[in-house]
């Protein structure tokens, strides 16, 4: 078999397992959280910035676009989960924050999630899964020093 064959099937089984993993949280968090997984990722990236983030600074984190970003805030704002600041100095910028009712609601999502992940992946030890995450942070890395050079490139 070729080396491009070889790689075309780990590829294929990667996004197998990725797609499978990420249908099973999209399903646990809408059972047990009555959220989805956006609205997750969004709550988690909040999360790690205590001070808030403005929206293009969330959507840059996650990769999606301002609008989808905007939809979930405004649902997000309306349970009480977060907050919009404004920017001093910028009337058209807000900040998005969690409120104390979205640190214990993000809080309790997380903990179920760490929890689910563990139990899917429980075939994996942990030394393996350092060495996993290792290897696919530096194909990561890697990639994205590939796309800066297109990008420069041109």
């Amino acid at each position: 078999m070729s080396d491009a064959k070889d790689r075309v099937r780990l590829w294929l089984r990667l996004l197998k397992v990725v797609r499978g993993i990420e249908n099973d949280l999209r399903d646990k968090l809408r059972r047990d959280h009555n959220t989805t997984l956006p609205r997750f990722d969004v709550m988690s990236a909040l999360s790690r910035h205590p001070e808030g983030l403005k929206m293009s600074q969330i959507s840059g984190v996650l990769r999606v676009s301002n609008g989808n970003v905007t939809g979930i805030a405004d649902r997000l704002s309306d349970e009480g989960l977060v907050e919009r600041i404004p920017v001093p100095g910028d009337r058209r910028a807000t900040l998005l924050r969690l409120t104390r009712a979205g640190q214990a609601e993000f809080a309790a999502q997380a903990r179920a999630h760490e929890q689910w992940i563990d139990e899917m992946l429980r075939g994996i030890t942990p030394e393996e899964a350092r060495q996993m995450a290792a290897r696919l942070q530096d194909f990561a890395a890697a990639a994205e020093d590939t796309e800066e050079g297109r990008a420069h490139a041109q």
